[in-house]
């Protein structure tokens, strides 16, 4: 409860911040709204003494009443709801953007090897419209709360009993309360099933993988496992929703029987002589009214129960992520390179896993060279790369540049610093102008830095292809989006990681996969030519994956790996004439060409 009351009083102060004018305008109307349920009661009261007593005079003065408060209650909340449904709009994008922060808000990309953090993303991205239904519930609140209060003080001038009856209200509300308990547990038990069902049915449903799915005739099992997944996440939540709703049945009878119980007292009443009619069609109304409540309520507890469990998760994020004070590094890096970078026994494992996927590591990168990571699949050489680039630490031993400990160094700085382009590149569906310039961002939209960019990854014919040049609107997702094949995707990534002119670390991770091996020596060939003018002018290092050996000739120094340890190192002659495991796997893949 205290978690509810928290995350209901976050919310609502997260609302507030939006916009006050609206929100008081909102509050003010919700209120005027709940006050006129009870005003209707007491009107018809009125109303019915009067005609009883031929009173002509005051019954009409009650049907005036009778007529502003039915008004009322159609009009006032239906105007109160398009303030706060804004409200609730922007407070729903404010959160959404707070998790935009939250999933990048890391120094590292340790979060996102996190099965805990991911599973409850998860969920709070598949629940973003939970929050808007709690807030719009956070205004019928107030109209509910007003229309019991007053509800509750009339009810006490009839006969003090009748208090019994918001009394016996509780009763459903806390039936409620663990109902949507054993409901919550129910669906995080399922979190993972359905996790799984969204990815098959995402897999299913999208064309990436329609080619695969024909081809190796999967369409039936995909299907199959998908059915078999909410099966059984049915079965848990058709268990759940059994026991729930007994629980809320047993609530609601006993609110039932309170009711029965309070018409009956106030008929006895009226016989006895005191009491009128008007009194008797007031408390069957009031209680009519007190039922609506009491139903109001249990729809805005489950509400706000989920947004409260939605806001729970949130804490948790932002906890998640936040950095101990004093953790994240200040120091700038170096303006320029002198002497390289040193990896001095460096080891690492993803987070939650035991098994080392670098151990051990030791190699000198020197400034201004270009250098190349071999290795067969799994030796390590993107692992190399990540830690390089400052996404993760080092669980073992240290990175140094020019004499100074990586983990030092800003991250953010760090990172300003380095050039890249990755296997796994992002498919910006941006205008072509931007899915190059992206690459520095304080350039997007300048042309001329753009095309010096697309020169130095020979990607001008892509850019020459579009209909509108760098004005192209790129992806299918948009009506006049222009689709690119995976090279010319691949090509502009390329461009996108030359576009900083004065890093300290160029790298380029199997960046080529997508083109043949001549496009790949030729663009590898201009890279070179780039890593000797930014080693000129920076000693930046230049790092080199490749899987064709033909590419990886051309650099000062080529690291070969193996199991995630450093084998040898050196250039291209000397690694052939100690004949290891560079030499042999050079000679397979020469005699596969030949």
């Amino acid at each position: 409860m205290t978690s509810a009351v928290r995350s209901v009083l976050e919310m609502l102060a997260l609302v507030v911040r939006t916009d006050r004018r609206k929100m008081l305008v909102a509050v003010s109307l919700m209120v005027a709204g709940g006050a006129t349920w009870p005003a209707l009661a007491l009107a018809l009261r009125a109303g019915i003494d009067a005609a009883a007593a031929h009173d002509a005079a005051r019954a009409t003065q009650a049907g005036v009443l009778i007529a502003l408060c039915t008004i009322g209650v159609m009009m006032l909340q239906h105007f109160a709801y398009i303030p706060y449904a804004e409200s609730a709009e922007l407070a729903t994008i404010t959160l959404e953007s707070e998790l935009i922060d939250l999933a990048n808000a890391s120094t590292s990309l340790r979060h996102h090897e996190d099965h805990e953090f991911t599973e409850r993303m998860t969920v709070m991205q598949k629940g973003v419209g939970e929050f808007h239904d709690g807030i719009l519930g956070l205004m019928s609140l107030v109209a509910l709360a007003t229309s019991a209060l007053l509800t509750g003080v009339v009810l006490l001038f009839v006969s003090p009993w009748l208090l019994l009856l918001p009394v016996a209200a509780v009763l459903p509300v806390v039936a409620g309360q663990r109902a949507q308990v054993i409901l919550n547990r129910a669906k995080e038990r399922g979190a993972a099933q359905t996790r799984a069902a969204s990815e098959l049915f995402e897999l299913a449903t999208t064309a990436a993988p329609a080619k695969e799915l024909r081809l190796c005739r999967l369409q039936g099992e995909v299907r199959r496992r998908h059915a078999d997944l909410w099966d059984a996440i049915g079965t848990t939540l058709w268990t759940a929703e059994r026991r729930a709703a007994a629980i809320t049945a047993l609530g609601q009878l006993a609110f039932g029987a309170a009711y029965v119980g309070g018409v009956l007292l106030v008929l006895r009443q009226t016989i006895s002589g005191r009491g009128t009619v008007g009194d008797v069609v007031l408390v069957i109304v009031l209680a009519a009214q007190v039922s609506q409540q009491v139903n109001s309520a249990l729809d805005l507890f489950r509400r706000l129960q989920r947004m409260a469990q939605g806001m729970t998760r949130l804490r948790w994020l932002r906890e998640a992520v936040a950095e101990p004070p004093g953790a994240v590094a200040t120091t700038p890096p170096p303006p320029a390179l002198r002497h390289g970078i040193d990896l001095e026994h460096v080891s690492f494992a993803y987070p939650g896993t035991a098994r080392e996927i670098l151990s051990d590591v030791t190699v000198h990168l020197p400034a201004g060279s270009t250098v190349a990571l071999v290795g067969e699949n799994g030796a390590g050489k993107s692992t190399l790369v990540n830690l390089l680039c400052r996404f993760y630490e080092t669980t073992g031993g240290r990175i140094v540049v020019d004499g100074v400990d990586l983990a030092q160094v800003s991250p953010q700085e760090w990172r300003a610093r380095v050039a890249a382009g990755f296997q796994d590149f992002v498919r910006f569906e941006v205008l072509a102008r931007h899915c190059v310039g992206l690459g520095d961002l304080a350039r997007t939209d300048d042309d001329a830095a753009v095309a010096d960019a697309l020169d130095r990854a020979r990607a001008e014919q892509v850019v020459d292809g579009l209909a509108d040049g760098l004005d192209t609107q790129l992806g299918r997702t948009w009506t006049d989006g222009s689709e690119l094949s995976g090279g010319q995707w691949q090509k502009l990534a390329i461009s996108r990681a030359m576009m900083r002119t004065s890093p300290l670390l160029l790298v380029l991770d199997e960046p080529a996969s997508a083109l043949d091996a001549e496009a790949e020596h030729d663009l590898f060939d201009r890279y070179a030519q780039n890593a000797v003018r930014v080693g000129r002018e920076t000693g930046a290092v230049t790092v080199l994956v490749s899987h064709r050996f033909s590419t990886v000739q051309m650099a000062d120094t080529i690291v070969v790996l193996s199991q995630g340890r450093v084998v040898d190192h050196g250039d291209h002659a000397s690694l052939l004439q100690r004949g290891g495991l560079y030499a042999e796997l050079y000679g397979l893949q020469a005699a596969a060409y030949s």
